[in-house]
């Protein structure tokens, strides 16, 4: 506890901001500037380079580096000397972090956070790194030392420096090149060679692709099964399946909470980098959700809707979006609330502790630092053969264990939560749980009350993300926090809302999301699309940065572009609008040379790539119910249909969707029209004809 006599701590220009991250480092020593004209116009007036640092809220070494160099109080003092310190948060300026981080990897060969970057007043890169500890350590240089060097090089070797900056930035405009439309559609084979050459790199024994760490690839294992759904390639299933199993039994799978980590440090998917974020959970959701459809593994639905739980009750805000992330570390520790040790499990527990460690992998030596991370180490038959127990009452009673030892972690400290509610990751989580209310609702009878907390989560959300970040129709702003909307809107914010308010179109058939994605679709095509084909990150408009970001690859959340070209396809189904189809296919005649290539990279591309070739049939159901109590609804949401949209009206003579208009329901029956490019088969009533219509779609 400070002195009386002691002066309070200083704040620096941070402490008016939001953001969650940049509020950590508002009493640094440091005087930072957020990013911004004031600090790009004092570096230019005291000509001296920028120190821009980019990190997030649940970024474990960022909170490493704030502490560690930072906090230095000497360190700060010769930064504040010498350079003008900029802090950004990459989750609000994400345009901002590609630029830079690509300029790193570029300089180094290597990336990621916290990135460290050394500009020059007029935002060109010319040196940069990650992590930089206060004093040299294990082959690092100490930050003082990098401080130093900077500066000297600065003072006395200008002109090399500024040829750096000259050279990054041209590179860097050489890679923006990429994606430059020059041809057709790529062929079909395409798809063949992306799905050969994930089975080749596929990791047999534990599944993912790569060595550790090793990331969820949700969108790769998306485009495998609709693969399998489009071709019956029982091959590409397989390794969809066990890289689903290997994930969900893994500790980076939260085995009481549901939830799933960022991403797991080993191979096997047992120990986790732990924090926890709105994009990994609303992707593995949907992902989850879409292989119940194909192979009806009851897990596989367990393991969706328990995501699904876990943003509704530990990332909704009171607003109704939904916040970033879960922070890695508890009160400095990281991990620390999410691990166990034998005596806890058995003071809980009690006697039916053996089954659960048993289950769940807890030894008196733990599987990571002297501790347990809960994993799915025995299924349940095999628990059943050594416990005597049918699988029946094996499951029964390791549930009634989950339960009781998450009530007792509630108890435990909390990581922190970033609260921000960002445009695109709320866009993707209201997409997840749209669509699990909508195949819920028709499909899982026992599941119908989580079908409506679903479904009004994800109205909820898309209200509350429009009424604090939609600037007008069809423009975003990025973040939202504390009554403030900050940063514009990027290409993902615009595309992933997008998807997310169609498919809650589809949810509710409230027409006001599909005019609302509409209105969505516009403003990309009019601000950020490339006259040659493709599309930029950032609208025509936006703040002029040394390059105009246009990063095609798909990361932990997918391109802009990719999501772009995947709502535009979908949408030009319902609309008949051939604008939205001619853009979707120049943007993928721009990334057609690296799909199969680099197919994680690009697997959203290749998703929209795979819809692009079977093409999208069309459901049109007038009159009746509009949700799921009519039977022809149920029976077009029961499937697992990536090529299919869905329009549903009571009557169609006033819709708005084109899809609907001049359709009516014959005779006073609910009736069902199956068409492909506005052309429709002959409308039916009964389920069963519906049914039979849609095999194979």
């Amino acid at each position: 506890m400070a002195d009386a006599d002691d002066p309070p701590a200083r704040s620096n220009r941070l402490a008016g901001e939001t953001s969650p991250y940049l509020l950590m480092h508002a009493r640094n020593p440091v005087d930072w500037y957020p990013w911004g004209p004031e600090a790009l116009a004092r570096a230019a007036e005291l000509d001296r380079p920028i120190f821009l640092s980019i990190g997030y809220a649940a970024c474990h070494w960022c909170h490493v580096m704030e502490r560690e160099t930072f906090e230095d109080v000497a360190l700060a003092a010769y930064l504040n000397a010498h350079f003008v310190p900029v802090k950004v948060d990459r989750e609000e300026r994400p345009d901002l972090d590609n630029v830079y981080m690509a300029a790193v990897q570029a300089m180094t060969g290597q990336g990621g956070w916290p990135l460290s970057v050394f500009l020059a007043p007029d935002g060109r890169p010319f040196f940069g790194g990650t992590y930089f500890p206060p004093a040299p350590r294990q082959g690092m240089p100490g930050f003082g030392q990098v401080l130093a060097g900077v500066r000297d090089a600065w003072a006395n070797r200008r002109g090399a420096v500024e040829e750096t900056g000259k050279a990054v930035v041209a590179s860097l405009a050489e890679i923006r090149g990429m994606g430059d439309a020059a041809g057709s559609l790529p062929p079909v084979e395409v798809l063949v060679e992306a799905a050969a050459a994930l089975g080749a790199s596929h990791d047999e024994v534990n599944g993912g692709w790569g060595r550790a760490p090793k990331f969820p690839q949700p969108m790769t294992i998306e485009f495998l099964l609709r693969r399998h759904l489009a071709t019956g390639d029982p091959r590409a299933l397989a390794i969809a399946r066990r890289t689903l199993d290997r994930m969900a039994d893994g500790g980076v799978h939260d085995q009481l909470g549901g939830g799933f980590h960022r991403y797991a440090t080993d191979a096997r998917w047992l120990v986790p980098h732990f924090e926890q974020m709105l994009y990994d959970n609303a992707q593995l959701a949907r992902v989850y959700l879409h292989a119940w459809q194909l192979t009806r593994d009851r897990r596989h639905l367990d393991v969706a809707v328990g995501a699904l739980d876990f943003l509704l009750r530990d990332l909704r805000t009171p607003g109704g979006g939904f916040a970033a992330s879960l922070d890695a570390d508890t009160d400095g520790v990281e991990g620390a609330t999410f691990t166990w040790l034998p005596g806890e499990v058995r003071e809980v527990l009690g006697d039916d502790a053996p089954l659960f460690e048993a289950a769940c992998g807890v030894t008196e030596t733990g599987n990571w630092e002297g501790v347990t991370i809960l994993s799915r180490a025995r299924g349940d038959a095999e628990l059943a053969d050594r416990f005597g127990l049918t699988p029946d009452l094996v499951a029964a009673r390791l549930a009634t264990a989950r339960a009781a030892l998450f009530e007792v972690r509630r108890a435990r400290p909390q990581p922190a939560r970033d609260d921000k509610v960002l445009a695109a990751w709320n866009g993707l989580a209201i997409a997840a749980l749209a669509e699990a209310s909508r195949v819920l609702e028709a499909d899982v009878p026992a599941l119908a009350n989580r079908a409506a907390s679903y479904r009004a989560a994800g109205i909820a959300a898309a209200e509350d993300v429009l009424a604090g970040l939609r600037v007008e129709a069809g423009r975003l702003r990025r973040s939202w926090k504390d009554g403030r909307a900050t940063a514009e809107g990027i290409l993902e914010d615009h595309a992933d809302l997008a998807e997310g308010l169609l498919a809650l179109y589809e949810a509710t058939a409230d027409e006001r999301w599909y005019a609302e994605s509409v209105a969505l679709a516009e403003g990309i095509l009019a601000r950020f699309a490339d006259p040659g084909g493709g599309f930029h990150d950032t609208a025509d408009d936006a703040e002029g940065l040394v390059i105009r970001p246009r990063d095609l690859q798909d990361n932990a959340v997918p391109s802009g572009g990719a999501m772009a070209t995947t709502v535009l396809l979908r949408l030009a189904a319902l609309t008949g609008e051939p604008r939205y189809r001619a853009a979707a296919e120049r943007a993928l005649a721009g990334v057609g040379p690296y799909l199969a290539r680099y197919p994680t990279a690009f697997a959203q591309w290749l998703c929209a790539l795979e819809v692009a070739h079977r093409g999208i049939v069309e459901v049109a159901i007038v009159g009746g119910a509009v949700d799921a109590a009519d039977p022809l609804v149920r029976v077009a949401s029961r499937s697992y249909s990536p090529f299919r949209v869905l329009a549903v009206t009571a009557a169609g003579a006033g819709s708005s969707v084109p899809l609907l208009r001049d359709k009516f329901a014959l005779r006073g029956r609910s009736t069902a029209f199956v068409c492909r490019d506005f052309a429709c088969r002959q409308p039916v009533h009964e389920p069963e004809a519906l049914e039979a219509l849609l095999v194979g779609t």
